[in-house]
């Protein structure tokens, strides 16, 4: 344990007016280079941090984790491909779906866009729609009404509200290679999906019975959606799943499409670690220059303090708390700036996108259309701990150069 002199010591020659102003500005500079570093690498974890849970909260809580679709023809005996999929222990729930490709038209705008077929009660609990759907657009969500739910996206392209019509135009087969003429249906805008991403510009929900009757299906479906506990073994129980199953199936899992969102934050996140490691690691070796300086500087008075009798151990202790009084500002002064301007990135981020006139994030490209933040107690005390530790290490040479001192030659050429 270090002794109260030394800190004591090593307290004074911190505080201390520096006889050198370069040791002074290179302390300076140390100090402010670690709490850029600890400020920067908080700022950046947070967002990735964000990142994953919009990617959770957003993405995965209203796309289907895995599905089962028909391979020849579609589902006619999908109540039992249902209860089949339910009995596997880590299936939350399952529900049938109808998938359209259509052009929804509006006036001289067309938009090429996915068409689900959905049964409200079913849907809900598979997926979390309904809490990004207006509740009264939801609820009157019926088969009969010609109603469709737009994403945010959509609507936004083609200029249209709720309560405006709009044409689906649904590609028809018979079979042949004859171009057959797609059906129109005039729809009403009964409600809007809004993601703020991707999904917003892509998407567009009807009832089941009416996608079966558009698409001229009777009782069959597409395929069953399943939702899956947990999440990121999605592939391998829809694998699991199917092979219970009497039909020939498509396998699928959120990881096929949206997987590579999930590997490069993580990705990200591990890089950023790295790049913690070595831009507080620079900012560290500022405490040895300027420890090296403090040692010429005090020369005189670790020679005093080894004639009084100061052994090898208190002097390097003296400078050792001396750099890790360095470190230790540094950190906390970083610590507290990082985790303010994290608290408040995303309408950091939506101010200066509104002062420029630009959008950093477009939702027709992105899955959101923010930028996210989350902090996260656990990373701050990591980065902030990594740059106080790399700060002792720093010490370590500056403070054994301090026990090499002559007492006798530095006091003579005084």
């Amino acid at each position: 344990m270090f002794s109260s002199l030394s800190l004591f010591i090593g307290r004074r020659f911190s505080q201390a007016k520096q006889r050198n102003k370069m040791v002074s500005f290179i302390s300076l500079s140390s100090t402010i280079g670690i709490a850029v570093g600890v400020a920067v690498i908080i700022i950046g974890l947070s967002a990735m941090n964000g990142f994953e849970r919009e990617l959770q909260n957003r993405v995965l809580s209203v796309i289907p984790h895995a599905e089962l679709e028909g391979v020849r023809a579609p589902l006619k005996d999908w109540q039992t491909v249902v209860d089949k999929a339910e009995q596997h222990k880590q299936v939350v729930a399952a529900a049938p779906y109808v998938k359209l490709t259509a052009l929804v038209e509006r006036g001289a705008q067309l938009k090429a866009i996915e068409v689900r077929g959905i049964q409200p009660e079913l849907e809900s609990r598979v997926s979390s729609l309904a809490d990004f759907i207006d509740q009264e657009a939801w609820s009157i969500f019926t088969a009969g009404q010609q109603s469709v739910i737009l994403g945010q996206g959509v609507a936004n392209t083609l200029g249209v509200a709720v309560g405006d019509y709009v044409t689906l135009m649904i590609p028809m087969a018979d079979g042949t290679t004859k171009v057959q003429t797609p059906k129109r249906v005039r729809v009403k805008v009964a409600g809007l999906l809004a993601l703020n991403g991707q999904i917003d510009h892509s998407l567009a929900l009807i009832p089941l019975a009416d996608a079966q009757r558009y698409a001229s299906m009777q009782d069959s479906v597409t395929g069953v959606s399943i939702k899956v506990e947990p999440v990121l073994e999605a592939t391998q129980i829809v694998r699991e799943v199917g092979n219970t199953l009497d039909v020939y199936v498509y396998l699928r899992s959120w990881q096929q499409k949206y997987g590579f969102l999930h590997r490069d934050i993580q990705l990200v996140r591990t890089i950023m670690y790295l790049v913690m490691v070595l831009v507080i690691g620079v900012a560290s070796f500022n405490i040895v220059s300027t420890l090296m300086m403090a040692v010429k500087d005090r020369a005189g008075e670790i020679a005093i303090l080894r004639t009084m009798g100061a052994t090898d151990s208190l002097i390097k202790q003296i400078f050792v708390w001396q750099g890790v009084f360095s470190g230790v500002l540094g950190s906390l002064v970083g610590s507290v700036l990082g985790t303010l301007v994290a608290m408040n990135l995303t309408a950091l981020i939506k101010s200066l996108e509104a002062l420029i006139g630009h959008q950093f994030l477009s939702g027709d490209i992105y899955f959101v259309d923010f930028l996210p933040s989350q902090v996260n107690f656990s990373d701050i005390l990591l980065v902030s701990g990594t740059a106080i530790v790399l700060s002792l290490l720093a010490t370590w040479y500056p403070s054994s150069r301090a026990t090499k001192l002559n007492p006798a030659s530095v006091l003579s050429s005084k």
